[in-house]
């Protein structure tokens, strides 16, 4: 990308346009400010042909920082749905002040698509559409397909009036057909579909299912859209994956690493106070055996370890529900079996850990009663934390909250509680072999 004399802005152009990708790679590595003058030195043709491949985050990030005088045209090129996945990512103050200022036919088709929450199909769907009459025949169509120079088009949507979705004809069924023929001889007229405000997964099953390359959009009247490919299917898969990390650990999954400071703060500090409330919880289960623990000091040592194996254990149940549940592996009719096999898991190895545990803290205290007493709690509390790590996406889902936002809160409560509890409870109960 460094080049020198009267042909270095031709030429950055000429990489920028034909190679969108490979300049897309090349651009994140380099340092903001060169960033920034990189994209003012480009058309905005050229600018947003290279955002389609940046991440919605980071291309909001850099519109940002080039200023709504200069970003403005390059919003007016990108086509609604990166437009809309990339404004998504502004406040609304901003986002509004650019909406306003773009043409009226463009505005409205990106408004249409913010109306949409992010997990729902209306979101990432494209609402430019390539639509035939049933009477076009072959011969017409493959005309106009030859004309359109911007778009890959894989299915030839047939719509009557108010576009009213009629069929659907594959693009290989097309090119092998006789030119005369008429769209409605070769359409087939139950094609797949899916309603505007259905949720993402149910796209997913969708194209699981059928193997489509791209899924009909249409609201409850059954009226075309829009259209999903796979590829925008993919990517707002990823994404959501991404944040699920984020809302797992108390981050709000709107904040990206450069959003602005107190943007981060009021989407975190409600989540540290949850936290904090739950931590007095366990600690009140702690004060209870106070007494006990003035008594054999060695209990506050060990009280770290039962608790750090159970919420390890829990964890990874935790992770593995939610990712069968994310990929539509599991159902929440199915939480018996879920909870049964990682109850079973808890327990073996929760037996295999306390016999470690219990053969390590006897040579440590050299208290026969006190090694038990931790090899049962960690039993005791690594199966419960299977079971809670099973059971509480579960529920969550099945409450209709977001399994990821939550979950590692309510999992750590539930650990933290049932290892001090067991641990310490046993403690009191056997104290005179201890």
């Amino acid at each position: 990308m460094k080049t020198t004399g009267a042909l270095a802005q031709p030429l950055a152009e000429d990489f920028f346009f034909q190679h969108p990708v490979e300049a897309a790679h090349e651009l994140e590595k380099r340092p903001s400010s060169e960033i920034m003058a990189m994209l003012k030195s480009q058309s905005p043709e050229t600018a947003s042909r290279l955002l389609t491949y940046i991440s919605a985050p980071q291309a909001a990030h850099w519109l940002e920082q080039l200023g709504l005088e200069t970003a403005l045209p390059i919003f007016e090129k990108l086509d609604s749905r990166d437009a809309a996945q990339v404004l998504a990512q502004f406040e609304k103050k901003d986002r509004n002040e650019i909406l306003q200022k773009l043409p009226l036919s463009h505005r409205e088709e990106i408004q249409g698509l913010l109306t949409y929450k992010p997990n729902q199909a209306g979101f990432f769907m494209d609402p430019r559409v390539f639509t035939f009459a049933s009477s076009d025949t072959v011969h017409e169509v493959l005309i106009r397909i030859r004309s359109n120079k911007k778009h890959r088009i894989l299915n030839i949507y047939v719509v009557g009036e108010e576009k009213i979705l009629l069929g659907v004809v594959p693009l290989e069924v097309l090119v092998l057909a006789e030119g005369n023929t008429s769209l409605v001889a070769l359409m087939n007229a139950n094609p797949y579909i899916i309603s505007d405000f259905a949720p993402r997964e149910e796209a997913i099953d969708i194209f699981d299912k059928s193997r489509v390359a791209s899924l009909p959009v249409v609201n409850f009247a059954r009226r075309l859209l829009g259209v999903i490919r796979h590829s925008a299917l993919v990517e707002a898969v990823e994404i959501e994956a991404l944040s699920d990390l984020q809302t797992m650990v108390g981050a709000g999954s709107e904040e990206r690493a450069l959003s602005k400071v107190f943007f981060a703060v009021k989407k975190r500090l409600p989540w540290l106070h949850i936290n904090l409330a739950t931590a007095f919880l366990a600690a009140a289960v702690v004060g209870l055996f106070e007494d006990t623990i003035a008594r054999f000091t060695a209990l506050a040592v060990l009280l770290p370890v039962v608790a750090g194996q159970s919420g390890n254990s829990g964890a990874q149940a935790l992770a593995v529900t939610l990712r069968g549940l994310a990929l539509r592996e599991v159902r929440v009719r199915q939480w018996a079996r879920i909870a049964f096999k990682e109850t079973r898991v808890g327990l073996i190895n929760g037996f295999a850990v306390a016999i470690t545990t219990g053969v390590g803290v006897y040579f440590w205290s050299r208290s026969l009663g006190l090694a038990m007493v931790i090899g049962v709690a960690m039993v005791i509390s690594m199966m419960m934390a299977g079971l809670s790590g099973a059971i509480i996406p579960i529920a969550l889902t099945a409450l209709r909250q977001d399994p990821a936002q939550s979950s590692s809160i309510f999992l750590t409560t539930v650990t933290d509680i049932v290892g001090f509890f067991s641990f310490l409870g046993l403690a009191t109960i056997l104290a005179g072999f201890l």
